[in-house]
């Protein structure tokens, strides 16, 4: 092992993002929490490394449910070095005059609700244990910068991301809690694979855009992940070089 064991919680660690880092902080000898609604595929990744990895199902959007995540945490590993606050919902392309307030509230739900209540967890964990301090990693998404045509529910909820991750970093000097956003652009998921049948554009046309590999999304993680708590990224962008971002075209 060539960095010094951590307990890394990451939620929607099932597939897709959440899945791939949590296999390369497994990869990397940490001990690793693996949340999501779904315990069966965080079983399959748990099996592969017994002594380290910690499967919970949770609904992140469910107070009571977070609570007994980091309860869990605290009574396995006694503290938290990371949280990769990873779980996001979608939606499909939709006008926003046609958005449904149940399809709103899903997105916002998870995306908003529960990262705020898994870093307010992790915050109240890191805080109180010691030696205190710690690191959350908000994933947050090239929409957090620049929307996509018809994405009101997904872009409102990745620009409070980036709120929570400002207040967070405030908050967080006068504990050694340092806070990172990552923003990612096309990371090949099932979430994105839809998009590959081609996206809606500014223009009206339907373009079929370039993806990445998620490890490279792994490997950025990694990155902020063996940084000393006195050094932080405090955003990065991480994206298909030639995909659609800056004024989307």
């Amino acid at each position: 092992m060539h960095t010094q064991q951590k307990v890394i919680l990451v939620t929607g660690a099932s597939q897709g993002i959440g899945r791939g880092v949590a296999e390369a902080m497994l990869a990397d000898g940490h001990i690793v929490a693996l949340v999501a609604r779904r315990l069966e595929p965080l079983e399959e990744i748990a099996a592969q490394f017994p002594d380290q990895a910690v499967p919970i199902a949770a609904d992140v959007s469910d107070p009571a449910a977070v609570d007994s995540v980091y309860a869990r945490v605290a009574e396995i590993a006694g503290r938290l070095d990371v949280l990769f606050n990873n779980a996001g919902a979608f939606m499909a392309s939709t006008a926003m005059a046609d958005v449904s307030w149940e399809d709103w509230r899903r997105v916002l739900s998870v995306n908003v609700d529960g990262a705020f209540l898994m870093a307010r967890g992790a915050f109240g964990l890191m805080r109180e244990q010691t030696p205190n301090g710690g690191r959350i990693i908000n994933n947050g998404s090239i929409s957090a910068h620049a929307p996509r045509v018809n994405s009101v529910a997904y872009t409102t909820s990745k620009h409070a991301i980036t709120g929570l991750t400002k207040s967070i970093t405030l908050d967080g000097r006068a504990h050694d809690i340092a806070c990172s956003q990552i923003d990612i652009g096309n990371a090949e998921t099932p979430m994105t694979a839809p998009m590959q049948a081609g996206i809606p554009q500014p223009d009206g046309s339907i373009m079929r855009e370039p993806v990445i590999d998620v490890a490279h999304v792994a490997n950025a993680v990694r990155y902020i992940v063996g940084l000393p708590l006195e050094a932080n990224v405090q955003f990065m962008t991480v994206m298909a070089t030639k995909m659609p971002y800056l004024g989307r075209g």
